[in-house]
């Protein structure tokens, strides 16, 4: 049997409220108190899960209660206090979709640079590069400085480049909130084929419509802890049911 796509075990991140609850240099390296200092809180605590291959998971809870920051970890772009992540194979993160980019480089170069940093060689580069920036319907501007691209332009553009990346894991944090309608309606399309290629999809959003039609499973977070892993509408009726109104 192959091993799980994603395994969490235990897991555990603390953050610091103000600088007065900040860690020292020794705290860091230390385990001695699974209690969090004065001014430290849990963003997330206890968390167990696997993600088997070619699932696609949704997570759902109110904000504040770490959906991003598991993703993140599972990134691998933050590191747990506690417990472990493991993931089996590469990942795709489209988390803070337009980070990454730099300003003064064009259009052009940012997809070189991007596709190439998430291991892209050149000769894959420049055979899809045409269909990037089709997708992102930036032909018009592809020598113009990439800070000069409105904020939907940039969008496009990540979700492009990221997209066409082979790896087995796709990490998406919301992405599908921003954008126009009929481009959102191309990013369901592009979805709808990665799934239908055997990807494996962690997904965090709050729109009920996106949770249903691309996850068949949900993991509810509240209070930081996982409070619920079962089929996306059980988990989302037992979301709702806790925060309806009185």
């Amino acid at each position: 049997m192959a091993p799980p796509a994603i395994e969490v075990r235990d897991l555990g991140v603390r953050f610091r409220r103000n600088r007065r609850g900040r860690r020292s240099f020794k705290d860091l390296f230390s385990d001695s108190s699974r209690r969090a200092r004065p001014g430290e809180f849990w963003a997330l605590r206890d968390v167990s899960f696997d993600v088997q291959p070619g699932e696609s998971i949704g997570v759902v809870g109110r904000n504040g209660q770490g959906k991003s920051t598991l993703l993140k970890l599972v990134a691998g772009v933050m590191l747990p206090d506690e417990g472990h992540v493991r993931v089996n194979g590469g990942v795709a993160p489209l988390i803070e979709i337009t980070g990454g980019f730099v300003g003064d480089l064009t259009v052009r170069e940012n997809v070189k640079l991007t596709a190439g940093l998430h291991g892209m060689n050149r000769a894959e580069v420049d055979r899809r590069f045409d269909g990037m920036i089709d997708f992102a319907e930036l032909e018009d501007f592809v020598d113009t400085p990439y800070k000069h691209l409105s904020n939907g332009m940039k969008v496009r553009l990540a979700f492009s480049v990221v997209s066409q990346l082979e790896e087995p894991i796709l990490l998406v944090d919301e992405v599908l909130a921003v954008g126009d309608k009929a481009f959102r309606e191309k990013c369901y399309t592009r979805i709808d084929e990665l799934l239908a290629d055997g990807r494996t999809l962690f997904f965090v959003s709050h729109n009920e419509r996106d949770l249903r039609r691309f996850c068949t499973r949900g993991l509810y977070l509240s209070k930081h802890h996982l409070a619920m892993d079962a089929p996306i509408d059980e988990v989302l009726a037992r979301y709702n049911s806790d925060h309806s109104s009185p």
